[in-house]
C-alpha cells in the first residue's frame, strides 16, 4: 500500500471530519511560485504519510532538503522551512538569512512551525536580526492517524522536554489536540487521569472547552470515557522487553510513523521494502497482538491456506479462470508478498534474539519483576556491562533493577556506575545525572529525612508559575513503590502450571504471563470502579495527582455505541505492548479502545532520550 493513502477505521475519521489539518500546506499566499523546501528530520515521516513528493511538486516545491548543520546549496529565490518550534532551528534559519545578507543576495523566506509557533522562537529571530526578513506560519498538525485505533502526535521529544527538563510548553499543544477530538466527537463527560502532566493537560483543556462556543454539548458523545496517564506513572512496562509481534518488530527494526523498513535479511533480495503496518495488512492484523511463540504456527497455517487457494485454479474452466484472475489473484499475490515479508521478519528476529540469548534476558527481567534472585540478576547485569553488549541495553537493565527495587542500595549503585563508566566511557556521567533526575536510576538513601523535607516543600509550591520548581522537587522525592503497587493490584499473576500463551487469560500474556502492565491495570480498575474509590492506597503509592469527572457522569445506556468507546491518552509515549494489552482487555470486556499518544515509545527510545539529553 503506498504511503499517503488513508486506512479506514475509527481514528481516521479525524481526517474525514477535520480535513483542514491535512490540506494544502505549501500554497501560502505569501510564497507563491517555485520554492525549495527544507524539512526537519522529525517531520519527514509524518509529512510522507499525507503528502508524497508528487503532491509537493504540484504545489511548486522544486527541491527538498533536510535541515542539517551544513552549508545549503539551494539556488532558489524562495526558501520555505518546515520545522519544530526549537531555538536551534531558528538559529539555523538565521545563519542562512544572515549569510545571504552578507553576500548581498535577496530571497524570500518562510518558516512554517509544526504544530505551533512559540514566543521563544520569535525572540530568537529578533535577537538574530532577521525578524522582519521572514514570514511565519503554523501547520496545526496535532494528530496523525497511524491505524484505525491509533493516533499519534509524533512528539518524541515531549518525554525528555517535560519529564527531564520540566519544560511545559507542549502542555497547551496536547490540550488543543484533546479539544480537537472533543469538538469532532462530542463532549467528554467521563475524564479520568493520573500524573502531574495529565492533570495540567486536563486543566488547560477544560479552559479551552469553556472558552469555545461550539454546540458540542448538544451532540450525543461518541466517546464515553477518556483516561490520561503520565509515562512516569509506569516506567516498568516501558523498560521491559516486548514479546508481542508488533513490539518485537519495533524493537528489532524500529517502526517509524507506522511504517518499517525491512532490509535484505528480511526480503531475501538485495532490496529493502518500506511496509505500512496497519489493519489493512491482512497478515499483520492477525498476528500483531500475538505472543511471538504463536506467530510461526499461524504463518505456517496461513501459507498452507494460501497454497490451497492457489491450487483451486486446477480444473477451472475458462469462465471460472477469468473470474479468479480478475477478482482473487491480485489479492492472493498481495497476501503472499506480505506473508513472505512477515516470515522473513520472524526469521530475522529469531536469529538476533538467539544471538542475544533472549530467553536468559527474559528470565532475568521476570526475576526483577517478581523480586526474586536479585543477586543473580545484578550479576547478570554486570556481565552485560563487562561484555559491552550495548550502552542502552545495559542501562535499561540497571533502570529496571532500580525502579522495581525502589532504588539501588548505595554499594550496588556505585559498583554498577563505576563498571558502566569504565566499559562505555566517562562521558556517560551526564547520563547518570539525567537518569537520577528523572527517577529511572536512583540510589536508596540511608534515611528518609531529606525526602520528607523535599516532599513538604513540594506541597507548599502549588502556584502554577512555580511549576518547574515543583516538578524538580517531585522528581527528587519520587519513589517507584513498585513492590507495594504490584501487590495491591496483583500485577504478578499466580497460576498453577505453565501460563497458556495460546489462549491467554489476562493482559499478562504481553509479557509471557509474568506481569500485567501497570498502566493497563490502572485503566481497567478505574473503568470497573467508575472512579478511584477503593484505589486510595494505590494512588498514594503512585504519588497522587489523580482526577475524575467533576460533572455528573453520563448515564449508561446500552443502546449508545459510545458507551463502550474509550480514549486512552499516554503522555510521554505508549508501547506496543500496552496497546496489545488494552486491545485484549477491550475484547474481553466489550470495550473499543482508541489510543492517543505523544509518540510511540520503547525501552530503547527511553534510553536514547537519556543518552542524548543535554542539561
Amino acid at each position: 500500500m503506498p504511503l499517503g493513502q488513508p486506512v479506514p477505521g475509527w481514528a481516521f475519521r479525524v481526517r474525514e471530519r477535520y480535513p483542514g489539518t491535512y490540506g494544502a500546506l505549501f500554497v501560502p499566499p505569501q510564497l507563491p511560485g517555485k520554492k525549495d523546501l527544507f524539512i526537519e528530520a522529525d517531520l519527514m515521516s509524518p509529512l510522507d504519510r499525507i503528502a508524497n513528493v508528487s503532491i509537493l511538486k504540484q504545489h511548486e516545491v522544486d527541491k527538498l532538503y533536510k535541515v542539517e548543520n551544513k552549508p545549503i546549496v539551494s539556488t532558489s529565490d524562495q526558501l520555505c522551512f518546515l520545522v519544530r518550534p526549537r531555538i536551534k532551528n531558528m538559529k539555523y534559519v538565521a545563519d542562512i538569512v544572515n549569510a545571504d545578507k552578507a553576500m548581498g543576495r535577496s530571497r524570500k523566506y518562510k518558516i512554517i512551525f509544526s504544530p505551533q509557533k512559540f514566543y521563544s522562537c520569535e525572540l530568537v529571530l529578533e535577537e538574530e536580526g532577521i525578524y522582519g526578513d521572514v514570514t511565519c506560519d503554523e501547520w496545526a498538525f496535532y494528530l496523525l492517524p497511524l491505524d484505525d485505533d491509533l493516533l499519534s502526535m509524533e512528539l518524541p521529544e515531549f518525554f525528555r522536554d517535560y519529564f527531564l527538563e520540566g519544560d511545559q510548553r507542549w502542555i497547551s499543544t496536547i490540550a488543543r489536540a484533546l479539544q480537537l477530538l472533543n469538538s469532532l466527537f462530542g463532549p467528554f463527560a467521563n475524564t479520568y487521569g493520573i500524573g502531574r502532566c495529565a492533570k495540567m493537560v486536563y486543566e488547560v483543556w477544560r479552559e479551552l472547552v469553556e472558552e469555545s462556543e461550539g454546540d458540542s454539548h448538544a451532540r450525543r458523545p461518541e466517546i464515553s470515557h477518556v483516561f490520561l496517564m503520565d509515562r512516569d506513572v509506569d516506567y516498568v512496562t516501558a523498560l521491559c522487553s516486548q514479546v508481542v509481534y508488533e513490539g518485537l518488530v519495533d524493537d528489532t527494526f524500529r517502526i517509524k510513523c507506522g511504517s518499517v523498513d525491512f532490509g535484505p535479511d528480511v526480503t531475501s533480495s538485495d532490496r529493502s521494502f518500506k511496509v505500512l503496518l496497519n489493519a489493512q495488512d491482512k497478515v499483520f492484523s492477525e498476528i500483531r497482538n500475538e505472543h511471538f511463540s504463536n506467530v510461526f504456527g499461524f504463518l505456517s497455517q496461513k501459507a498452507r491456506n494460501l497454497q490451497t487457494q492457489y491450487d483451486r485454479r486446477r480444473g477451472m474452466d475458462i469462465k471460472q479462470m477469468k473470474n479468479f484472475v480478475s477478482q482473487e489473484l491480485k489479492g492472493l499475490k498481495q497476501e503472499h508478498r506480505l506473508l513472505s515479508l512477515h516470515i522473513g521478519a520472524c526469521e530475522s528476529i529469531m536469529k538476533k534474539k538467539t544471538k542475544q540469548d533472549f530467553q536468559e534476558l527474559l528470565k532475568t527481567e521476570h526475576s526483577l519483576l517478581e523480586g526474586f534472585d536479585i543477586r543473580e540478576s545484578t550479576s547478570y547485569i554486570e556481565e552485560h556491562i563487562d561484555r559491552q553488549v550495548s550502552p542502552s541495553e545495559s542501562l535499561r537493565l540497571m533502570c529496571l533493577l532500580s525502579v522495581t527495587e525502589n532504588g539501588l542500595i548505595p554499594k550496588d549503585y556505585r559498583s554498577l556506575k563505576t563498571q558502566y563508566l569504565q566499559s562505555y566511557g566517562p562521558e556517560h556521567l551526564l547520563t547518570f545525572h539525567n537518569l537520577k533526575r528523572i527517577g529511572l536510576l536512583t540510589e536508596q538513601a540511608p534515611g528518609e529525612t531529606l525526602t520528607a523535607v523535599e516532599s513538604k516543600v513540594s506541597k507548599l509550591v502549588t502556584d502554577r508559575a512555580a511549576g518547574k520548581l515543583t516538578d524538580a522537587f517531585n522528581s527528587l522525592a519520587r519513589k517507584s513503590n513498585f513492590r507495594g503497587i504490584s501487590k495491591k493490584l496483583g500485577l504478578i499473576p499466580r497460576v498453577d502450571g505453565e501460563y497458556n500463551l495460546k489462549v491467554p487469560r489476562d493482559m499478562a500474556y504481553v509479557f509471557s504471563g509474568a506481569y500485567i502492565p501497570l498502566s493497563c491495570k490502572i485503566i481497567e480498575q478505574v473503568l470497573e470502579r467508575k472512579g478511584w474509590l477503593g484505589l486510595e492506597e494505590v494512588v498514594r503509592l503512585l504519588n497522587g495527582n489523580e482526577f475524575a469527572p467533576t460533572e455528573p457522569v453520563m448515564e449508561e445506556n446500552p443502546a449508545w455505541e459510545a458507551q463502550r468507546v474509550i480514549l486512552a491518552v499516554f503522555l510521554g509515549g505508549c508501547t506496543f505492548s500496552e496497546i496489545s494489552a488494552l486491545r485484549f482487555l477491550g475484547k474481553e470486556k466489550g470495550y473499543k479502545f482508541i489510543f492517543l499518544t505523544t509518540a510511540i515509545t520503547s525501552s530503547a527510545r527511553l534510553m536514547d532520550a537519556m543518552l542524548e539529553a543535554k542539561v
